[in-house]
């Protein structure tokens, strides 16, 4: 005979069943104040219940981290235009058979920007290669947005060696999906990009930031704000391509303009090596 605890279950796995089957023929489920309030989704999706609903998005990765073995990454972040450097040299091939200027000029930066996925790439090779060879719970596993430029690189780079790696995917106007070198069962869907940072922070032990857009500069800050209030600990903070960066960020007028302390300029380092970004890391925790 059945359990009871089987038969709840069996129940709960057809009504998801019933829920899919309608959504996927486009036929969702009408209001219906009789049905269970957690297979409910016009319920679920009431501005009443975003609190749930931030709540499951907390505790969904969390439980399956956890079930994993993962207790601490290395979070990447970088641009999603970033191209791999073969199809960089595709595109400029296609350009400059178009005979367009502008395409030729974007393509020829592309070529010039591929430089970082490759050492995005290079640089989690190293990090996957070393937690390879420790115990679990000494063990770093790259994690990154999950999406595709800087991203993938990462991901790739561990996925190259073999080792598990993370990414935290984001629902945007324009479908996005994980890109291919996630490790299945450690590919996760985000709503709201506040759970979404939450996660990239809770098992951080440092970040390596590559060029990137609004997004890497909104992540950047908000983990050197979270450091320098102290409602964070203190992690390595790489900041990758010194041209790119000291281009972009002028941090010491905020030193002169009384913005910032000048002490907070140690809160992050520039570099332009895998190798160099990686070692800063294993000085800061004494890593053998």
């Amino acid at each position: 005979m059945e359990s009871n605890t089987e038969l709840q279950d069996a129940r709960l796995t057809e009504m998801w069943g019933e829920l899919h089957r309608n959504t996927t023929n486009g036929d969702p489920f009408k209001p219906n104040a009789y049905r269970l309030a957690f297979i409910d989704p016009e319920f679920l999706q009431r501005r009443e219940t975003r609190g749930i609903r931030f709540q499951l998005e907390l505790l969904k990765p969390d439980l399956n981290l956890m079930e994993q073995g993962i207790e601490s990454t290395v979070v990447v972040y970088g641009s999603a235009r970033t191209l791999a450097p073969n199809e960089a040299q595709q595109q400029l091939a296609q350009a400059r058979a178009s005979q367009d200027a502008e395409r030729i000029r974007l393509a020829e930066r592309a070529v010039k920007n591929s430089h970082y996925y490759a050492q995005a790439r290079r640089f989690a090779q190293l990090v996957a290669e070393y937690s390879q060879s420790r115990p679990p719970a000494e063990r770093l596993t790259i994690c990154t947005g999950g999406g595709p430029g800087i991203m993938e690189a990462a991901n790739r780079g561990a996925h190259d060696v073999g080792a598990p790696n993370i990414g935290l995917n984001i629902t945007l106007p324009h479908e996005q999906s994980g890109n291919r070198f996630i490790t299945p069962s450690l590919s996760f869907k985000f709503h709201y990009f506040a759970l979404r940072k939450m996660h990239f922070m809770m098992r951080a032990k440092a970040l390596v930031v590559f060029p990137g857009g609004f997004g890497t500069l909104d992540e950047l800050f908000e983990v050197l704000t979270l450091v320098q209030t102290r409602k964070a600990k203190p992690v390595p903070i790489v900041l990758f391509g010194r041209s790119f960066w000291q281009r972009v960020l002028h941090p010491e007028v905020m030193v002169e303009e009384g913005t910032i302390s000048a002490e907070d300029l140690e809160l992050f380092h520039l570099t332009d090596d895998p190798q160099e970004a990686w070692e800063l890391i294993r000085n800061f925790y004494g890593l053998p």
